[in-house]
C-alpha cells in the first residue's frame, strides 16, 4: 500500500485530501500544529478505512522541527510514495503602506518556508519511491488582486518552485504537480481575517463557491493517472469566479 505525507490535515483541503485519500488505501502521515486534532483524525481514519497513519505535530514553519521528525523517521514510515504541500494560509488584507509585518511573517515562512522546508526532506525518500509532489497553490499565483499583494506574491513563489521541482526532479521519475483553486469555504478566511467569523461568511456570500472536497477531488485525479502522465497543473475556479478578485454575487440571496 502505498504512503502519502500532507501537511496541514486538520482542516480544510488538507483534511479532505487525507479521507480521500484513506479511501483508496494510503497509509498516511498527517501534520499539523493541533495535536489533539490530529490524534482524533488519526482514529477515525484507521478505523473507517483500515489504514495505518502516523502523526507530525510539527510546525512547518519551523526547519529544526521539521528535521527532528525526519531524523526519528520510524524505518517503517521510510516510504513514502506522496507528498502534498498543503499547509498555507492568507493574513490580513491590506495595502502594502497598511500592512502588518507579522502577517507578512506568517504568509512567507508557512506559505513558501514551510514548503521548502518538508520538500528538502522528502526529496531524497521520493528519489526511492519514484513519487510524486503536489503542490496546494492558487489563484493568487497566478493573477494579483487588489490587497492581496504579499499573499499573491507567495503564491507566485510556490507556482515558481513547482516549475523548478518539476525541471530537477523530472529524471528522477519524480513527478510534481500544483492545484491552484480560487474560493474555497474553508478556515482560510477565518484565518485571514483574524479570526473573525462574521467578516469571513461574508467572503462566501450570494454565489456557489468551491468546497475543499472539490480539490481533494482533483488532487486523487493527479495522483490516478498513469506513471507516464504529469498534470503540470490545474486552476480550479467556481463558475461565479470568472478571475481572481471578481465574484458574480447573486444580490437575491
Amino acid at each position: 500500500m502505498p504512503t502519502a505525507l500532507i501537511t496541514g490535515t486538520t482542516s480544510g483541503i488538507g483534511q479532505a485530501s487525507a479521507y480521500t485519500l484513506a479511501k483508496q488505501g494510503y497509509h498516511l502521515i498527517l501534520n499539523g500544529r493541533r495535536k489533539d486534532r490530529l490524534e482524533e483524525q488519526a482514529k477515525e481514519l484507521e478505523k473507517k478505512y483500515g489504514i495505518q497513519t502516523l502523526l507530525m505535530p510539527v510546525d512547518v514553519r519551523n526547519h529544526n522541527e521539521v528535521a527532528d521528525f525526519f531524523n526519528a523517521l520510524p524505518q517503517a514510515w521510510k516510504s513514502i510514495h506522496v507528498l502534498i504541500n498543503n499547509a498555507g494560509l492568507a493574513a490580513g488584507m491590506n495595502t502594502l503602506e497598511e500592512g502588518s509585518l507579522d502577517h507578512w511573517n506568517r504568509m512567507i515562512d508557512t506559505n513558501i518556508k514551510g514548503l521548502l522546508h518538508v520538500t528538502k526532506h522528502l526529496i531524497p525518500i521520493l528519489k526511492k519511491t519514484n513519487g510524486h509532489i503536489v503542490n496546494i497553490g492558487s489563484i493568487a499565483g497566478k493573477e494579483v488582486y487588489t490587497n492581496g499583494n504579499v499573499y499573491c506574491g507567495t503564491k507566485h513563489m510556490v507556482d515558481a518552485l513547482n516549475k523548478a521541482m518539476r525541471k530537477e526532479l523530472a529524471e528522477h521519475g519524480i513527478r510534481v504537480s500544483s492545484v491552484n483553486p480560487g474560493a474555497v469555504e474553508t478556515e482560510f478566511s477565518i484565518v485571514r481575517m483574524d479570526g473573525n467569523e462574521e467578516k469571513a461568511k461574508h467572503v462566501y456570500e450570494g454565489f456557489e463557491n468551491l468546497i475543499a472536497q472539490d480539490i481533494a477531488d482533483a488532487i486523487w485525479f493527479i495522483l490516478s493517472r498513469p506513471k507516464h502522465v504529469n498534470i503540470n497543473e490545474l486552476i480550479i475556479m467556481p463558475t461565479a469566479q470568472p478571475v481572481a478578485g471578481e465574484v458574480i454575487r447573486n444580490k437575491g440571496l
